[in-house]
């Protein structure tokens, strides 16, 4: 297997009609798993979104541009979110992140049951400009790679193939997370399109692919098999929360003087808590009234 330092990996077929993004989300799911503690089928659901976040967002043109999974199927873990700058740093967070459910027939766990199936699946993208873009589609499964797969093939008319994976370990920890985003560009010729769908057919599992020690540029180079695939860019990409106790306190200041007054009567303190890192903030509000214009 090759060796590479970034964790994710970004590749074009020699003809450049497929581009394939490919990442080790496994630090990412580690970080999400020790942050929000959640169960096994939890950790697998957020962090295949996660990881889905972190390809779709590294896509993005200027890293303060945001794209944001939101995932609300009705199923016990609620609703569950992903947030990527975009470089493809991401943070999440599920409503109930634990969850315990018996695995499926075919002994894996049951993220789609976690999820839920009876939903939708959610797209926004801040580019910066006055309204973001947003795009929903129906949950076809809750397993969140078809979901991301159905997403581009509907709301943005780009034939895609999302893999996503993610393998716990019995206590709980995470043993390895990835996945990879391959797209057809326009104008694709059928044959190209006909052999790239025998290469994904092929495609074991991620999860196999990540326990047998593939890394990024492995599964993108598999997945591009025959079509002499060129790297144009690695890098590297965390779970990165980018609350601070000033963006906090901003926050609360554009609640406005009146609610604030409301609040302050029934309680003088503000108690803040991030969903994203679990971080609390403590404020006097009178302190924050006193310094509004």
């Amino acid at each position: 297997m090759s060796e590479i330092n970034n964790n994710m990996i970004r590749m074009l077929s020699s003809d450049g009609a497929i581009a394939v993004y490919a990442v080790d989300s496994t630090d990412i799911v580690r970080e999400m798993e020790q942050v929000h503690a959640t169960s096994a089928v939890v950790s697998a659901g957020l962090g295949r979104l996660l990881t889905a976040a972190s390809l779709m967002g590294s896509q993005l043109k200027n890293p303060r541009d945001s794209l944001t999974l939101r995932v609300d199927g009705g199923g016990p873990a609620g609703v569950l979110v992903a947030v990527s700058d975009g470089e493809g740093n991401v943070r999440g967070y599920a409503t109930h992140p634990v969850v315990e459910l018996p695995l499926r027939p075919d002994g894996k766990l049951d993220v789609g049951g976690a999820v839920g199936r009876n939903g939708v699946l959610t797209v926004m993208k801040d580019l910066g400009m006055k309204e973001p873009y947003i795009g929903q589609i129906p949950l076809v499964s809750g397993e969140i790679g078809e979901d991301i797969t159905a997403y581009y093939a509907t709301s943005e008319q780009t034939p895609s193939v999302c893999a996503l994976g993610v393998l716990v370990n019995p206590d709980l920890t995470i043993q390895k997370a990835g996945g990879y985003l391959l797209q057809l560009l326009p104008g694709t010729p059928e044959e190209t399109i006909r052999r790239i769908e025998e290469n994904v057919r092929k495609m074991p599992p991620v999860t196999q692919l990540l326990a047998e020690g593939y890394t990024p540029a492995d599964m993108a180079c598999k997945v591009l098999e025959g079509f002499a695939p060129k790297v144009l860019e690695e890098r590297r990409v965390e779970y990165c929360c980018y609350c601070s106790r000033e963006k906090t306190a901003d926050i609360l200041a554009s609640l406005g003087r009146e609610e604030l007054k409301d609040m302050q009567a029934e309680d003088p303190t503000a108690r803040v808590e991030c969903h994203f890192c679990n971080r609390t903030y403590l404020f006097d509000i009178s302190e924050i009234t006193s310094n509004m214009r």
